[in-house]
C-alpha cells in the first residue's frame, strides 16, 4: 500500500512541476499589450502580442502594460486666478504608453505621476489667467497643460494625448456676482432689442404714411389728367357737333323754302325771348318798333344773304 501511495504522490508532484514549467515557459501576450521580461533580475526584452517561450525560473514577466489609451480622472484642486479668485477645477487626462521599457523603469507609477503633474501644471496656468478668461479660453488652457505634460512625461515612455477641464467650481459670492452681471447684460440686450423694434416700427409706420400720401397724390394727379382729357374730348366733340350742325343748317337754307323756314324760326325765337322779359324782371325793355316784327325778321334774313354772298 505504501509504494502505491508514494508513486501517486510522485506522479502528482511531477504533473504539478510540468504544469508550472509550462506556465513559466509559454506565455501568450494579448493584442495591444506589452510584457517586460527580466532575466535574473535584469531587463531582458519586451514581448509584443503573440506566443512566446521563456526560460523557466530564469526569465520572469516583471511588468505588463496596455498600449490602449487610458483615461485618468484628475481630482479637484484649488487654484487661484490672476485676479486672486479661488476656484476648484476637475480635469480628465488621456495618456497612452508608447515605450513599455521606459514606463517600467523610468518612473515608479506613471499614472499617479501624470495626475500630480497635471494638477501642478493646471495651478500654474490658472495663476496666469483672469477669472473671465478661464471660461473663455478653456481650449488654450488645455493645450498648454498637454504641452507641458507631454514634455515632462517623455522620459516615462508615455504620450499625453489631451487634457480636458470637466468642471470649474466658483465661490458662492462670485457666482452671485456673475449671475447679477449676466442678468444685467440680458436686461440691457432686451432693452436695446425693444428700442430697436420700436424704432423700426415707427420707421415702418412713417414709410407707410409717406407711401400713402404719394399714392393719393398720384391718384389725384391721374384723376385731374383724366378729367382734363375728358373735358378736352367733350369740347372737341361739342365743337365737331356744332360745326356739323351749322354745315347742315347752311345746306338746308339753300334748299327751296329754306330761307322762309329760317325767317319763321327767327320770328318764333324773337317772340319767345320777348315774352320772357316780362316774367324775369319788373323792368320791361321794349324795342323801338315793337309792332314791326317782320322788319326785324327781314333784317336778319338780309344778314344771312350777305353772309352767303361773302
Amino acid at each position: 500500500m505504501l509504494p502505491f501511495d508514494v508513486g501517486t504522490v510522485l506522479a502528482i508532484g511531477f504533473a504539478l512541476a510540468v504544469i508550472i514549467v509550462i506556465f513559466k515557459t509559454a506565455r501568450i501576450v494579448p493584442q495591444r499589450t506589452n510584457f517586460v521580461v527580466e532575466r535574473l533580475g535584469r531587463y531582458s526584452r519586451t514581448l509584443e502580442s503573440g506566443f512566446h517561450i521563456l526560460i523557466p525560473f530564469i526569465d520572469k514577466v516583471a511588468y505588463q502594460h496596455t498600449l490602449k489609451e487610458e483615461v485618468i480622472d484628475v481630482e479637484r484642486q484649488a487654484c487661484v486666478t490672476k485676479d486672486n479668485i479661488q476656484v476648484g477645477i476637475n480635469g480628465v487626462l488621456y495618456i497612452q504608453v508608447v515605450d513599455a521599457h521606459k514606463a517600467s523603469y523610468g518612473i515608479n507609477n506613471y499614472r499617479y505621476a501624470a495626475s500630480q503633474l497635471a494638477q501642478t501644471t493646471m495651478r500654474s496656468v490658472i495663476g496666469q489667467t483672469d477669472l473671465d478668461k478661464t471660461f473663455e479660453e478653456r481650449a488654450r488652457i488645455n493645450e498648454v497643460v498637454v504641452q507641458a505634460l507631454d514634455e515632462a512625461a517623455a522620459p516615462w515612455g508615455i504620450k499625453v494625448l489631451r487634457y480636458e477641464i470637466s468642471d470649474i467650481e466658483l465661490p458662492m459670492s462670485i457666482k452671485d456676482a456673475l449671475e447679477q452681471q449676466m442678468r444685467a447684460e440680458r436686461e440691457r440686450r432686451a432693452a436695446i432689442a425693444k428700442s430697436e423694434g420700436e424704432r423700426q416700427s415707427m420707421i415702418n409706420v412713417s414709410e407707410g404714411h409717406k407711401q400713402e400720401v404719394i399714392n393719393l397724390s398720384e391718384a389725384e394727379k391721374q384723376k385731374q389728367i383724366n378729367e382734363a382729357e375728358g373735358r378736352a374730348q367733350e369740347i372737341e366733340l361739342i365743337a365737331q357737333a356744332t360745326s356739323e350742325g351749322l354745315r347742315k343748317i347752311a345746306a338746308a337754307i339753300q334748299e327751296p323754302g329754306g330761307k322762309d323756314a329760317v325767317s319763321l324760326r327767327v320770328a318764333e325765337q324773337y317772340v319767345g325771348e320777348f315774352g320772357k322779359l316780362a316774367k324775369e324782371t319788373n323792368t320791361l325793355i321794349l324795342p323801338a318798333q315793337l309792332a314791326d316784327i317782320g322788319s326785324a325778321v327781314a333784317g336778319l334774313t338780309e344778314v344771312l344773304n350777305t353772309a352767303k354772298s361773302r
